[in-house]
């Protein structure tokens, strides 16, 4: 249950980019967590921060492919 209050809570702080990829990652993580012993709430704690850091990587690939500048992803 504190898991749950946890990733809800980090998802509400997230914008849209960010919330897109901690929700896939929270469902495959959460998927495979469930499957791997019954922790799925794990899973998808750490799918989201997973999903949320390869999001910041796209959109820092894609802002340098861009030609913008640097910035400060979080």
């Amino acid at each position: 249950m504190r898991m749950t209050v946890a990733v809800l809570a980090l998802m509400m702080g997230l914008s849209g980019a960010q919330a897109a990829g901690c929700l896939k990652g929270a469902l495959v993580g959460g998927v495979v967590g469930h499957y791997a012993g019954r922790h799925g709430l794990l899973g998808a704690a750490a799918g989201c921060i997973y999903g949320r850091h390869e999001a910041n990587e796209e959109a820092k690939r894609r802002a340098q492919q861009e030609g913008q500048p640097n910035q400060y992803y979080r």
